[in-house]
């Protein structure tokens, strides 16, 4: 009995860890070949223009789109999510720890097509009307991040949306590595005299700085793998950006957007090709 469930055990790890990630990069390599054999694997990864009536594709938009967007979200909520962390673990009383990390949680298991569509209808007039302008006045930054004609369909929006869906889990994960600080190594820089933030920069970071970035990493696998979110919020126009206030597109919004219209076997080879990139994106963060 032992021995069988030890091969059950061993069967799954293959299949979910080996197989299905080997399957799907057969798949999508096998659907992309079309694609890398016309215009050439960096003459697509390199390529500025997506015309699918000129049957010109390529993916360098979108990849800078995702990159940016992803950027831009792990900037805005690195340190939201870690202060919510250092709140729940550290200072929060414990009576109402748990009740707080409840409501965290909460905040991630709501629909990203909710996310989108409240962005949509709420946070893009907002951010078009009181905080672009705002920003737009700024010395220096205002002529060059913040330029163009403020409309809330932008990176700018689009991250900040993405922000709030990856925060819930991120914060989770800083805790349970604060969580797991030694005791004694807080206790002793209390007993030195130490005040609650020199304990946290010199203990509490110090030593979960692996877990923290661990954290991170894993955010940036869940920000890059979001479609419907920013689906409403880019605008999906296939440019590179030159400020934040500009319309742009990712790889999946590429994707959900555009492949019920793929009308020829070179576009939707193109699509199985954005696909295949942002797996090998994504396996290389995590």
């Amino acid at each position: 009995m032992e021995r069988q469930v030890k091969l059950f055990f061993l069967f799954s790890a293959l299949l979910v860890g080996l197989l299905i990630p080997l399957l799907t990069f057969l798949v999508l390599l096998k659907e992309s070949l079309l694609s890398f054999k016309s215009f050439g694997i960096l003459g697509f990864l390199l390529g500025k223009t997506w015309d699918p009536v000129s049957q010109t594709f390529g993916a360098l938009p979108a990849i800078v789109g995702t990159l940016l967007i992803t950027f831009l979200s792990l900037i805005l909520s690195i340190p939201v999510a870690f202060g919510i962390a250092l709140f729940t673990a550290e200072i929060c009383p414990p009576k109402l720890r748990e009740l707080f990390s409840t409501f965290v949680e909460l905040l991630g298991v709501i629909p990203s097509i909710i996310y989108g569509m409240w962005g949509l209808f709420t946070v893009a007039p907002f951010m078009a009307e009181r905080v672009e302008p705002l920003l737009q006045r700024i010395p220096l930054l205002g002529d060059t991040l913040f330029s163009g004609s403020p409309s809330g369909i932008d990176a700018l929006t689009s991250s900040f949306i993405l922000s709030l869906m990856i925060i819930p889990f991120m914060a989770s994960l800083f805790k349970d590595a604060i969580l797991l600080t030694p005791p004694l190594l807080k206790e002793g820089c209390y007993a030195l005299g130490s005040t609650r933030w020199e304990v946290v920069k010199e203990v509490l970071i110090p030593y979960t700085k692996p877990a923290l970035v661990g954290g991170a990493i894993l955010s940036t696998g869940r920000a890059l793998g979001e479609t419907m979110a920013v689906a409403f919020l880019t605008g999906n126009v296939h440019q590179i950006p030159h400020s934040l206030l500009e319309p742009l597109t990712t790889i999946t919004v590429a994707i959900a957007n555009e492949f019920t219209e793929a009308d020829s076997d070179l576009y939707l080879s193109s699509l199985y090709a954005l696909a295949l990139i942002l797996f090998a994106l994504s396996f290389l963060f995590i």
